[in-house]
């Protein structure tokens, strides 16, 4: 799967996992940041429904806080990182 593909993927499970029903892919820019101040508006809440993504349909299991930050950035940032450590992509 190419970067393009998975981040579309991405964005579509991003939607389901959280509940983001008025929302569509097309809606959700690459870089924009899920947290703080003109993102997507997640919280703490949130971050562990994308942990749970994350292991679920890539096979990535986080269990350090401080990775799960640098991580749980934006599409991009995620995209890239199942790239590098899924077994499943």
């Amino acid at each position: 799967m190419d970067k393009e593909q998975l981040k579309q993927e991405l964005k579509s499970h991003i939607i389901k996992y959280l509940n983001l029903l008025e929302m569509t892919p097309e809606s959700i820019g690459d870089s924009q940041p899920f947290f703080g101040e003109g993102g997507l508006g997640l919280d703490s809440i949130d971050s562990i429904e994308l942990i749970v993504l994350l292991e679920r349909e890539y096979g990535i299991k986080i269990t350090d806080p401080k990775e799960g930050r640098k991580i749980l950035i934006d599409v991009n940032t995620m995209a890239d990182y199942i790239l590098q450590h899924s077994p499943k992509t």
